[in-house]
């Protein structure tokens, strides 16, 4: 299998992950980590999915851009580099005390704003992508 291959296999592998994940879920945070993915991919078509730590759903362009972690009540989704990120809609509400993370906790029947999200998101590529990486 050439490396193109292998690499397109491990990302549908992990896309496949995410999936049973969010079956398995089967309650509001599958939903919330559904659409916390779709709003990703919209915001960013050149998103790569992985898999870390053996079940986090992992979101990367030119690195980390944020992970979704389920817990009984929130989903966690966080920005590795979201200290960097500007955050003009304050969408941050976690792991605010840190030098490098951010993070936004979702809790049942929280509305999500999806442009600030997906402008919180491009931010993210745009960092990771800049030359002063």
């Amino acid at each position: 299998m050439n490396r193109m291959t292998a690499d397109a296999a491990d990302n549908a592998s992990a896309s496949q992950r995410i999936d049973a994940k969010i079956a398995a879920l089967g309650d509001w945070r599958g939903e919330t980590l559904a659409r916390i993915r779709k709003i990703i991919h919209q915001a960013d078509p050149e998103v790569v999915e992985t898999v870390k730590w053996g079940r986090v759903p992992v979101w990367e362009h030119a690195g980390i851009l944020t992970k979704g972690e389920t817990y009984k009540t929130a989903v966690k989704m966080t920005f590795a580099r979201g200290a960097s990120l500007e955050d003009p809609s304050g969408l941050f509400n976690s792991s605010l005390d840190g030098n490098t993370r951010r993070a936004i906790d979702f809790h049942q029947g929280d509305v999500i704003d999806e442009e600030a999200l997906k402008a919180l998101i491009r931010a993210a590529v745009a960092l990771n992508t800049s030359k002063d990486v």
